[in-house]
């Protein structure tokens, strides 16, 4: 990435730190935020109720550690945050998993990612051809992780008998179970 050409590594990680806390943070903040709205949203079904439904059932169960795990994959991050901001996780056990995933993530990504894009960068520069091959590759790499996904989900589906989590109401929170 251009922008951190040049920069020393830490430099660009700190960057990268503040930008994933910002952006995860506030998709917390817009689920504490949205709850209602996203009710309604799990209730009609609509593009992301499935993903969501399934972040919460994995929140609910696990806490603070999907949170922070959640940073290494790509997609579920953001439902992660949004129904622990919809679920209302404590800030006391969401803040520590922000910071301890966020500092996963923009490290690997400072280091894997912008040198990934630098190799690119160089090889195009060399062998134009060759870094287009690498590209090919790696997209018929991730279209190939996408199917495999996908099928397992399906197959998941098919064999599950679970229930749908339910977001607990605000008369729930005092009532012992």
């Amino acid at each position: 990435m251009e922008i951190f050409e040049g920069w020393p590594l830490p430099a660009a990680i700190a960057v990268l730190f503040v930008i994933v806390l910002l952006r995860a943070g506030g998709t917390y903040a817009l689920g504490r935020g949205s709850r209602a709205g996203v009710k309604r949203l799990l209730e009609r079904r609509g593009r992301m109720a499935p993903q969501l439904a399934r972040a919460e059932a994995v929140i609910e169960r696990f806490g603070s550690p999907v949170v922070a795990l959640s940073f290494l994959t790509v997609g579920f991050q953001t439902v992660v945050n949004l129904a622990a901001g919809v679920l209302r996780m404590p800030l006391v056990k969401y803040i520590p998993a922000l910071v301890v995933g966020g500092a996963m993530w923009a490290t690997i990504y400072g280091v894997l990612g912008l040198a990934t894009v630098n190799a690119i960068m160089q090889a195009a520069a060399k062998n134009p051809t060759a870094a287009i091959l690498s590209i090919l590759g790696v997209a018929a790499l991730l279209a190939l992780v996408e199917f495999a996904t996908r099928r397992a989900r399906s197959f998941a589906a098919a064999h599950s008998d679970a229930t749908e989590p339910r977001l607990p109401e605000a008369s729930d929170a005092g009532q012992a179970e």
